[in-house]
């Protein structure tokens, strides 16, 4: 294998309203973000994404783009965010931005201009006229739905005509059938590049191609995606903006890719994305919708795992995002938290590919318990509760229905220490701290040499330290259905790595001979043949 850049580093996402705030306004900034360099290195990270920092009205925090050349002002200024770069770079911390292009902000230039069917903008979205019922009701162009409820279009009575929007109303989608649009898009990414970023998470990417605008076959969710998911266009795109920029530039680009299957991943990573997000791993305790819930089996959580590692040869590897509830709090055990948050960042941190740590995920931040909707910020749980509310569902199962999913429980603020608020802001934070702060906090953990930082710290350097670990070849071994068990081999040496995702111990039939290099457990003997809850082995094999 060729390596490159992304092959050897781990990467964190910070998610800036929520990292850390400096000035006292309660939302994290990238002063707050610059001021935590030294402690990401110390975590071995070797680059960062960055969720929008980018101008917006933030019906979407920050998804929602207003102006993709200017700095969102409660973030900082292009100043601070040239800084960030700068000390970056002195650390050695490569920086990728979330390139947000599906959609734009109903309040960006291109889209206040284009409501005016004779202005040159005006093709930039997708406005179409609306249809009338036999009761004269004014009616949607076609019967698409929004990933947020609800139509995927709304009527605007200046010009009598109605916009797409796959997401909220408030985010207009770009029309790419116009090949102006592609050219502002290539201008951006120029814009980014030039002043030092290493390249872009690509959101909802494999969605930004609409083949036709006719009715979608009815469905529960999602209704009119065979129109508009993987669509041949979105190839063509891709492929134009990695030949033209991103290529000559050696950018790195990561596609969020719905619902993707694995040979719908090789089209993309054929020259038009270095990687992508695969999300069967952490869909695993889904029933048909992430608002339904099935209880986790740790036997679908390994098969997933192996799918994509057998059939990608380099993956992407995480469970933690700012879309997704915390991991601990969904695959883990609160009888057995350390235990099954080092087993779960030993399976991110082991396995075959890229790395990504969420913030507060290498201290073992849990979900919140925001207590009812009153508490919740994020616009897609509020219209799903909303919807919920209207189809009289009960208040407490609607909420219950809500907690499932809502995204806010990877949003809360980073605990940096038990201070009042977390140490996060000395203001009113934007959004609910986890009561548990007081004793999940990374202050706390620095000081506890039995922590979960510091045993995300000892693996984190033994993969960064370990040829094997960072571009070795794997080879899954035959064991309970429970266990992830495999080895990662260099020219010169093998490594077993053994970790019961399971909340019980677990037998095995697995040959534990060897040097241990790191155990979540005090006590080990390799003459055991059960794995207990959550636990992980590492071992070098020995001649």
């Amino acid at each position: 294998m060729n390596n490159k850049w992304w092959h050897e580093r781990i990467f964190y996402q910070i998610y800036p309203r929520s990292f850390k705030d400096t000035n006292g306004d309660g939302v994290g900034d990238i002063p707050g973000i610059i001021s935590k360099l030294p402690y990401l290195k110390s975590l071995n990270v070797g680059a960062i994404w960055i969720s929008p920092l980018y101008a917006s009205p933030n019906f979407d925090n920050g998804y929602d783009i207003s102006d993709y050349k200017a700095i969102h002002p409660e973030y900082g200024t292009m100043e601070d965010m040239e800084r960030l770069l700068a000390e970056a770079k002195k650390l050695d911390i490569k920086i990728i931005m979330d390139l947000v292009i599906n959609h734009t902000s109903f309040q960006h230039d291109w889209f206040l201009k284009s409501k005016d069917p004779k202005s040159e903008y005006h093709n930039y979205y997708f406005w179409r006229k609306g249809k009338i019922s036999k009761k004269g009701k004014k009616l949607p162009p076609n019967n698409w739905q929004s990933m947020f409820t609800g139509p995927a279009w709304t009527y605007e009575p200046s010009n009598d005509m109605w916009y797409l929007h796959l997401f909220t109303r408030e985010q207009p989608d770009l029309n790419y059938e116009n090949p102006k649009v592609l050219e502002e898009v290539k201008s951006i990414l120029r814009f980014w590049l030039d002043k030092g970023v290493a390249g872009f998470r690509c959101d909802v990417i494999n969605l930004i191609s609409k083949t036709s605008l006719k009715d979608g076959k009815k469905r529960v969710y999602k209704t009119g995606k065979e129109h508009y998911l993987n669509a041949p266009g979105c190839h063509l795109i891709l492929k134009e903006l990695n030949d033209e920029i991103l290529e000559p530039y050696a950018a790195y680009t990561v596609g969020e890719t719905m619902d993707i299957t694995i040979d719908a991943a090789k089209d993309y990573l054929d020259g038009e994305l270095t990687q992508v997000f695969a999300f069967d791993q952490v869909q695993v305790d889904y029933f048909l919708l992430p608002t339904f819930k099935r209880k986790y089996k740790p036997h679908r959580m390994v098969n997933a795992l192996k799918k994509w590692q057998l059939k990608i040869p380099w993956n992407t590897v995480f469970y933690e995002n700012h879309d997704l509830p915390r991991s601990v709090s969904r695959f883990g055990s609160k009888k057995y938290y350390k235990e099954s948050v080092t087993a779960l960042l030993a399976s991110v941190l082991f396995l075959r590919g890229t790395p990504y740590i969420y913030q507060g995920q290498e201290i073992g931040m849990t979900n919140v318990d925001f207590g009812g909707i009153e508490n919740i910020e994020d616009v897609s749980s509020r219209n799903v509760y909303n919807l919920l509310r209207k189809f009289k569902v009960p208040r407490k199962l609607a909420w219950r229905f809500v907690n499932n999913f809502t995204r806010d429980h990877g949003r809360s603020p980073v605990q940096w220490n038990d201070k009042k608020h977390a140490g996060f802001t000395t203001g009113k934070p934007w959004l609910m701290v986890n009561p548990n702060y007081t004793e999940i906090n990374v202050e706390a953990q620095e000081i506890d040499q039995d922590s979960v930082l510091h045993h995300y710290r000892k693996m984190a350097t033994l993969r960064q330290k370990t040829k094997a670990f960072k571009n070795g070849d794997l080879e899954f071994k035959k064991t309970h259905r429970d266990i992830l068990a495999f080895t990662r081999t260099d020219d010169l040496n093998e490594y077993l790595v053994v970790i019961n995702l399971a909340s019980k111990a677990r037998t095995h039939k697995l040959n534990l001979d060897g040097e241990v290099l790191y155990s979540n457990y005090q006590e080990f003997s390799d003459k055991a043949k059960k794995l207990r809850p959550f636990e992980v082995q590492i071992i070098k094999r020995l001649d």
